[in-house]
C-alpha cells in the first residue's frame, strides 16, 4: 500500500456541507485490494487489542460494535485506515466523528476522508493510521501510546488557548465568521469592513499606550495612586546594593517582582527577611532590570475582569498548594492532587497539572524541604507563589458577592489605564467590603487577561466572560459578513464574476473580485494568475476595505480545499459540462454536479441560488438547496420559469432581443442586447446566457435596475475589462480575437459565434491541456475542426502538466482529422511562431482565432502588432505630403 496524497479541507466540500474541516487521503492498496481484512489471520484480533476502543465505532450498522462486524465481514484497508485515524485522535482528547471512504476511479485507489479539529494533527493521525494498519497486516508490535501523546503535544501547541477559544465559540453562535490569521492567537472576526480583530484577549480597540502603562507596573501603580486608587507602597530598585535600603523603609513583609513582568513569572510573595530578599530579586531579574519592592498586602488574591471599562466577573484565586497527611511526601502528595481528573496536560481541561519548577524549589529551600520530606497532617504547603491556573492554581467564582464600591474602584482604574480589556489585580481579606476600608489595594492592572478561572472556575458558577467582548466588537448585534456572490460553473464563470463585479461598483460598492486571472481589490490587480481557489476567497475576505466580495469559485479549489468561506448570499451556476472529468477522483457528469452544487448548497436561507433552467444538471440543484431560488433562461416560455414564477419567483429570460427581469407575474425590461457590447449584438449567444446570471444575481441583491442597464451598456469584453474573453483587435485587412475557450463547449459557442460574424476565411490556433481525458482533447479539437476553416495546432509544454506534450499534440490533431473534410491543418510546435504565421497569411475580411491560456502575453504581442500597423499607417500619410513639398521646391 501507499499513500498517494493528503490534502486538507477547510470550508463547505464535496465530502460535506456542514463538516468543514476533513482530512482526504488518496491511498492506494496495490496488492491489499484483493485482501479484505476477514481473508488476513489474525488482523482483527491484533487491532482491536491495539485499539480497544474501536468497539465504539458504530460504523454504517448505527450500534457499538458495528465497525468490529465489518472486520470479521471482511472490508478493505482504506475504510480501515478511516476509523483508526479518527479514533487515534479521539484518544488524543479531540472531537472526531465523521468519515467516508470511497473508490477513487482507479482499482485499488480510495478516498479516504476523516474530520479533524487541528489540521496537523489529522495529517499526522493520517500517516499513524497507515502506518498501523500496516503493521496488523504483518503482525508487527506498535507502540500506539507514542503517536496518542504527539497528538496531544500537536494538539496544545495548534489549539486555541481558552480565552480566545471563548471568543471563537461566542462569535460561532452568532454566525460571525472567524479567520486564523496566524499560527498563534491572531484570530479575525468578521470579513472586510466589518472585521475586527483579536489576539488572545486584546482586541484591535486595545490601546497600545494603556498595554504600555499595564506593562510597567511601577507606572501602573502612579498613575492609579495619582487618581486615589488604593495601591500598596512600594520603590524600584535596579541593582542588589539597593535591596537592603529599600525592604527596610518598605518594611517587612515585602513583594518582590519584575518591573514589566506577567503571568506571576519572577514574583516572590511574603517575604520577611534580607536573605530572602535577595533571592527574590535574582529572580526577579530574569524577567527585567527594573524590581519592585512594595508592601505585602495580607488576604485573598482576587481577579476583577473588567470588559469595555464594565465590571463582568470576579474571581478569588488560590495558588497551586498541597495539604499533609502525615505520611505522604510532597511528591506524592502532588500526584495525588494531579490525579483529579479534572485536571490536565496544558490547557485541555478546567485544571492544569502541577509541574515542580524553579518557584516551587525555591518554596521548598525556604521551609528547608525538598519534595521527598513528608508534610505534618493538616499542614498546607504553597508550591508556587501566584495564583495562576496555568501553574496548577485554582479559582473560586465570587461574581454576586462583589461590594459595589469594589466595582465603582475597578472600573476606573480600568478607564485611567485606558484598557478595554483589563484584569485588576486586588489583594483584600474580601470583596464584600470596600477595599479601602479593609486594607486592601489594587496590585496589578493586566493587559490581555486569562479569562479561564472565570469561565470553569473550581467553585462556583461559571461567567460567559466572552459576551461582552463580542458585544463589545459588534454593538448592533450584526455579524460582522459582507455581502458575498460566489460564481461557479463549467463555462463563463469568469465573464459573469467580472460582470456582477462592474454592476456592483457602479452601484458604489468597493469590491474584491477573484478570477481565474487574478485578484482585484476595488478593481486593482493584486495578485495575477489563476486565483479561483479558497485561498484567494480569504484573501478578499481579509481585506479591510472591501464591502462586497465577487468570487469566481472554480471546481478544482473546492475539489482539493473547499469552499473558502462558510455561507454566500448569492451563489450561481452558470452550466455543467464534462471538462475536467477524470481529475481527483471526479468521473462521472453526477460527480460534477455534485462538485458545482456546493456553491448552491451553501447560502444562506434568505440568499438565492442562481441557476440556469436550460441546464439538466443545473436545474436538478433546486432539489437540494435550503435558500431561495432564481431561475435564468435563453427561452422565455421555458416551463420551468413559467411554473417557478407563478409561484412568485425570480428569473431573468432572453425575450424578442431584449433581457427581461421576472418577480412572479411582473416583467421588467432590463435593455436591448444590441446595446450591450458583451453580446455583440446579440451574436455571441452564450454571452448573453452570463449577462442573465449576473443581471439576476444583482437584482435579487437589490441592485437598482437602472444601474443594472448603465452597467451593462459600459462593460466591453476588452483586454482591460474582460482579458482573454472575446478581446477583439481590427487590423487593416482581418481581425485577431483572443479567447480562453479551452473545452468543446467552449468551442462550440466560440464557432457559432464566428459563423455568426460572416467572414470569408476563419482560423484556430489551438493547443491540447495535459490533465484532460484523451477523448475531451479530441472532442475539443473535432469542434474547432467543424467551425474554422483552417487549424493551426501547436504544442504546449507549459500547461502539459506532467504528461507528453507531443502525446497531447497528437491527441489534438486526431480529434481535427475525425471530420473528413477537414484538409486545411497545420503544424507549427511554437505558439507565438503559430501566431506569427496566420498573420502573416492571414486574408482580407478574415478572422484568426487565438485560443489560449497564455492571456497576457498574447496580449501584449498581438497589441504591438496593432501598434506596428497604426505606425505604419501613419508613415504612409506622411509620405504624399514630403513629396508635394520636394516637388514644389
Amino acid at each position: 500500500m501507499k499513500i498517494l496524497e493528503i490534502r486538507a479541507l477547510r470550508g463547505p466540500n464535496y465530502w460535506s456541507n456542514r463538516r468543514h474541516y476533513l482530512i482526504a487521503m488518496k491511498v492506494d492498496l496495490e496488492e491489499m485490494e484483493h485482501y479484505p481484512s476477514n481473508t488476513i489471520n489474525g488482523f482483527t484480533e491484533r487491532l482491536v487489542n491495539l485499539i480497544p476502543s474501536l468497539f465504539e465505532h458504530r460504523c454504517s450498522r448505527g450500534y457499538e460494535g458495528g465497525f468490529i462486524e465489518r472486520l470479521n465481514e471482511g472490508t478493505w484497508m482504506g475504510h480501515i485506515i478511516e476509523h483508526v485515524a479518527l479514533e487515534l485522535q479521539v484518544l488524543a482528547g479531540m472531537q472526531c466523528g465523521f468519515g467516508r471512504t470511497r473508490g477513487y476511479g482507479k482499482e485499488g485507489v480510495y478516498n479516504v476522508i476523516f474530520s479533524y479539529e487541528e489540521e496537523k494533527a489529522g495529517r499526522y493521525a493520517a500517516d499513524a493510521a497507515f502506518t498501523i494498519v500496516e503493521a496488523m497486516i504483518s503482525s508487527q508490535p506498535y507502540d500506539i501510546e507514542k503517536d496518542i501523546q504527539k497528538l496531544r503535544q500537536i494538539r496544545e501547541e495548534e489549539r486555541f488557548g481558552p480565552s480566545t477559544a471563548s471568543i471563537v465559540e461566542e462569535a460561532k453562535k452568532r454566525n460571525i465568521p472567524i479567520m486564523r490569521l496566524n499560527e498563534y492567537s491572531l484570530v479575525q472576526l468578521g470579513w472586510g469592513i466589518h472585521q475586527q480583530r483579536i489576539q488572545a484577549t486584546m482586541t484591535g480597540r486595545t490601546s497600545s499606550i494603556g498595554l504600555e502603562i499595564a506593562s510597567d507596573k511601577e507606572e501602573t501603580k502612579n498613575i492609579l495612586y495619582n487618581n486615589g486608587c488604593p495601591v500598596p507602597y512600594g520603590l524600584v530598585v535596579y541593582n542588589a546594593e539597593e535591596v537592603e535600603a529599600t525592604v527596610l523603609k518598605v518594611g517587612f513583609p515585602v513583594v518582590i517582582k519584575p518591573v514589566d513582568g506577567h503571568q506571576g513569572k519572577g514574583a516572590t510573595i511574603n517575604i520577611n527577611n534580607k536573605e530572602d530578599a535577595l533571592r527574590a530579586f535574582e529572580a526577579a531579574q530574569n524577567y527585567s532590570d527594573g524590581v519592585i519592592i512594595e508592601k505585602y498586602i495580607q488576604g485573598n488574591d482576587y481577579r476583577l475582569l473588567i470588559i469595555d471599562n464594565k465590571f463582568i466577573a470576579a474571581a478569588r484565586r488560590i495558588p497551586a498548594h498541597v495539604t499533609g497527611d502525615g505520611k505522604s511526601t510532597i511528591n506524592e502528595l502532588i500526584q495525588e492532587v494531579n490525579k483529579d481528573p479534572r485536571r490536565g496536560f496544558g490547557h485541555e481541561k478546567m485544571l492544569t497539572e502541577i509541574k515542580v519548577d524553579k518557584m516551587t524549589q525555591r518554596l521548598l529551600d525556604q521551609e528547608n524541604y525538598t519534595v521527598e520530606s513528608i508534610l505534618p497532617e493538616g499542614e498546607a504547603f504553597f508550591l508556587k507563589t501566584t495564583a495562576n491556573l496555568s501553574t496548577g492554581g485554582i479559582s473560586e467564582d465570587v461574581t454576586e458577592t462583589v461590594h459595589s464600591t469594589n466595582i465603582f474602584i475597578a472600573e476606573r482604574a480600568s478607564k485611567f489605564i485606558d484598557l478595554d480589556i483589563c484584569g485588576i489585580d486586588v489583594i483584600a481579606p474580601n470583596l464584600t467590603e470596600p477595599i479601602d476600608e479593609t486594607g486592601g489595594a489594587i496590585i496589578e492592572v493586566n493587559g490581555a487577561p486569562g479569562f479561564r478561572m472565570h469561565l470553569s472556575p473550581t467553585k462556583g458558577q461559571p461567567k460567559n466572560v466572552a459576551k461582552p467582548v463580542l458585544d463589545m466588537l459588534f454593538p448592533t448585534g450584526n455579524s460582522g459578513r459582507i455581502p458575498i456572490i460566489s460564481v461557479t460553473g463549467t463555462n463563463g464563470k469568469t465573464t459573469t464574476t467580472r460582470l456582477i463585479a462592474h454592476i456592483l461598483r457602479t452601484n458604489g460598492q468597493k469590491v474584491g473580485t477573484t478570477t481565474t486571472d487574478g485578484i482585484y481589490i476595488q478593481n486593482n490587480l493584486l495578485y495575477r494568475g489563476d486565483c479561483s481557489g479558497p485561498e484567494s476567497a480569504r484573501f478578499v475576505l481579509r481585506d479591510p476595505t472591501v464591502d462586497y466580495a465577487v468570487l469566481e469559485t472554480a471546481r478544482g479549489g473546492i475539489v482539493r480545499a473547499g469552499l473558502g468561506y462558510d455561507l454566500s448570499d448569492v451563489g450561481v451556476v452558470t452550466n455543467v459540462a464534462s471538462d475536467h472529468l477524470g481529475l481527483h477522483g471526479i468521473q462521472t457528469m453526477e460527480q460534477m454536479t455534485r462538485v458545482k452544487s456546493v456553491v448552491a448548497e451553501n447560502i444562506h436561507k434568505h440568499g438565492y441560488a442562481v441557476l440556469n433552467a436550460d441546464d439538466d444538471n443545473v436545474f436538478a440543484m433546486l432539489e437540494n438547496i435550503t435558500c431561495q431560488a432564481a431561475l435564468f433562461s435563453m427561452v422565455s416560455t421555458n416551463p420551468r420559469i413559467l411554473k417557478h414564477c407563478r409561484k412568485g419567483g425570480a428569473a431573468a429570460v432572453y425575450e424578442d432581443g431584449k433581457i427581461i427581469l421576472r418577480k412572479g407575474e411582473w416583467s421588467i425590461p432590463v435593455d436591448k442586447v444590441i446595446n450591450i457590447p458583451l453580446t455583440y449584438s446579440g451574436k455571441a449567444a452564450f454571452q448573453i446566457q452570463n449577462v442573465l446570471a449576473a443581471c439576476l444575481a444583482a437584482f435579487v441583491k437589490g441592485v437598482d435596475v437602472e444601474e443594472i442597464r448603465i452597467s451593462l451598456q459600459t462593460f466591453v469584453p476588452t483586454p482591460a475589462q474582460l482579458p482573454g474573453r472575446m478581446n477583439v483587435f481590427t487590423f487593416e485587412k482581418y481581425t485577431v480575437m483572443i479567447d480562453y475557450a479551452h473545452n468543446s463547449a467552449g468551442m462550440e459557442a466560440m464557432g457559432k459565434f464566428i459563423e455568426s460574424l460572416a467572414f470569408e476565411h476563419s482560423t484556430a490556433i489551438i493547443a491540447g491541456t495535459g490533465d484532460r481525458r484523451d477523448q475531451d482533447l479530441k472532442d475539443y479539437s473535432r469542434m474547432a475542426a467543424e467551425y474554422f476553416d483552417e487549424l493551426i495546432i501547436w504544442e504546449d509544454r507549459e500547461y502539459a502538466r506532467g504528461r507528453d506534450s507531443t502525446e497531447v499534440m497528437n491527441l489534438i490533431l486526431e480529434g481535427a482529422k475525425s471530420i473528413p473534410e477537414k484538409t486545411n491543418i497545420q503544424i507549427i510546435l511554437d505558439e507565438d511562431e503559430a501566431v506569427d504565421h496566420a498573420m502573416k497569411k492571414a486574408l482580407p475580411n478574415s478572422v484568426i482565432c487565438i485560443f489560449t491560456g497564455r492571456i497576457e502575453a498574447m496580449t501584449s504581442k498581438i497589441s504591438m502588432h496593432k501598434e506596428k500597423e497604426l505606425d505604419l499607417n501613419i508613415s504612409k500619410e506622411d509620405i504624399p505630403n514630403i513629396g508635394l513639398l520636394t516637388d514644389e521646391k
